[in-house]
């Protein structure tokens, strides 16, 4: 039986190379748009704006404010409406308690009562209408009661911060007029009240305005939570699990506090809203992190670091995903469950692994037509249906054949992670120049060295004796049985023939990890250009 699996001289550094740090140009962004905010709890959805800025995420919710003359003592308004023999009370209502919400003023028609009141506003709940209170009356009761009132109708109001999204009220403007041929259709009934209801006398009426001293009220968004991006982060998925929101997105601060899940009229600009979102959180990590560099020394210095989602095998082999923060610092590689913000939190890493024995490998997916889709998975151009929704992944291969296998947001935040695990890694063999191993053969304890400038290195552990050596350019090939053993083919530069070493390690995974890594930092050193060249995140990147 074979013994050893073979592998190809190329597969020690194929996958691995390095690109030269370049500092990104990353310009904040600023916007606002409208969205609905969804509660999963209770299913139901508003409408409300968001407002991003470089540091914080800000929603907003329409609300009616006092802004002249004397408020009430609560919240809710009093209006007394002339009925018109034209036009009638000027508005129309949706809603009622077989809907599960109160009644609404759906649609107030410009120049008719309602808007001549300057008091009224679409999204008003109606609380009473002549003193009779029908929170909890039904729509047609509703209707009914408005339409027998009289001339003069008085009704209670207070404006309705989260409206269903089912009752599509229109936000457009925020004041109080608005345009019947502009509004959304509904599922939900809308009756009209611009129509004459039963008066009890014909002669024209005069029509409704405001009073000298009455209270003036406008409509506007009003600030009701403020998300702080500083180590935010976000997601599309519902927690814990693959499944991916449709055109949703959620952001969490670093103190716990969260946007809730935002839910946006299009695939196009929920993708518009996580890049925008992803930028400013990424420059403000980079901020952090040339902060935290100023108190650290040259060998510790932090390269890159953000959140991920780790995927998690459960006892029953059902796969869920698990926030994580990963940090490039110094020699190694750091998992968090929470960002470290002080010099103490760096001793509370999860798992610690030294950058050279650790392997990085970007995740690929084979699609119907045969062809790697590199640029969909770097950039996040395309949707494609794929069986793993959490397109964006990539694993971290560690010692004693322990991996990590962890997914982001964004193709480009994919590539920005196969560039820092290269950077760091090269800096580390740099720093470090070499490693040695102790490993056996044949019952004799030896040293094993990977060195930058020399190559590979055997000697006796005791004696220091030197039974070999070979640089990097002379191993042709290799092999291992995938626990301890492995099988080193070197070119004899003066015979040309290939010599087989053979040896023993407590730890292969690192071992060879650590030779790919060394490998890979001098091909990088040697010809920039070439390992450039391979990086398939790279050339679409440039491309694009």
């Amino acid at each position: 039986m074979e013994l050893y699996r073979e592998i190809c001289p190329r597969n020690i550094c194929q996958s691995v190379e390095f690109l030269p740090y370049t500092k990104r140009n990353i310009c904040a962004q600023t916007k606002t748009a409208l969205a609905l905010l969804y509660d999963e709890g209770l299913e139901n959805a508003y409408d409300v704006r968001l407002k991003l800025t470089k540091e914080v995420l800000t929603i907003q919710k329409q609300d009616v404010v006092c802004i002249g003359g004397a408020p009430p003592g609560a919240n809710h308004r009093t209006v007394t409406l002339r009925r018109q023999p034209v036009g009638g009370l000027g508005l129309s209502i949706k809603g009622g308690a077989e809907h599960g919400v109160p009644v609404v003023i759906s649609k107030i028609f410009k120049d008719q009562a309602a808007d001549q009141t300057e008091m009224l506003f679409i999204g008003d709940a109606v609380l009473q209408v002549n003193g009779i209170n029908v929170e909890n009356a039904t729509h047609e009761e509703v209707v009914h009661l408005l339409r027998n009132a009289g001339d003069d109708v008085t009704i209670t109001v207070e404006y309705l911060r989260e409206a269903p999204s089912f009752l599509k009220l229109p936000l457009g403007s925020p004041g109080p007029s608005s345009d019947h041929s502009s509004r959304a259709s509904s599922p939900l009934f809308d009756s009209g009240l611009h129509l004459n209801g039963h008066c009890s006398h014909t002669a024209p009426s005069s029509p409704s305005s405001p009073i000298a001293n009455e209270p003036k009220y406008e409509k506007r968004w009003l600030d009701t939570l403020s998300v702080p991006l500083s180590m935010a982060r976000i997601s599309r998925y519902k927690a814990g699990t693959e499944k991916l929101r449709s055109s949703a997105l959620e952001v969490l601060a670093l103190d716990g506090a969260s946007t809730g899940v935002l839910q946006f009229s299009t695939a196009q600009d929920c993708a518009d809203w996580l890049r925008s979102i992803s930028t400013n959180i990424s420059d403000l990590t980079l901020q952090h992190m040339k902060m935290a560099n100023k108190c650290c020394s040259p060998c510790d210095q932090v390269v890159h670091m953000g959140w991920v989602n780790e995927r998690l095998q459960g006892a029953d082999n059902s796969q869920n995903f698990r926030p994580k923060f990963l940090a490039l610092r110094g020699s190694s590689f750091y998992i968090f469950g929470a960002p470290p913000v002080s010099t103490l939190d760096w001793g509370r890493a999860e798992r610690a692994y030294n950058l050279c024995e650790v392997l990085f490998k970007v995740h690929k997916f084979w699609l119907s037509d045969n062809y790697w889709l590199q640029a969909n998975l770097y950039l996040g151009l395309q949707d494609f249906d794929c069986e793993d929704p959490r397109s964006y992944c990539f694993s971290v291969l560690a010692n004693h054949g322990k991996s990590h296998i962890f997914s982001v947001e964004l193709g480009s935040e994919l590539a920005v992670w196969e560039k820092a695990f290269q950077r760091a890694t090269f800096m580390e063999v740099q720093r470090t120049g070499s490693k040695t191993y102790l490993c056996s053969w044949q019952g004799e304890t030896l040293c094993f060295t990977v060195d930058f400038a020399l190559g590979f290195t055997c000697f006796h552990s005791k004696t220091k004796n030197v039974l070999w050596r070979f640089k990097f350019s002379q191993l042709k090939g290799s092999s291992d049985d995938g626990k301890t053993r492995v099988k080193l083919l070197f070119q004899n530069l003066d015979t040309k023939q290939i010599e087989t070493k053979e040896l023993e390690f407590q730890d292969l995974t690192a071992v060879l990890h650590c030779i790919h890594s060394f490998i890979a930092a001098k091909v990088a050193s040697l010809d920039p250009v070439f390992m450039d060249s391979q990086s398939m995140a790279r050339r679409y990147l440039c491309s694009s």
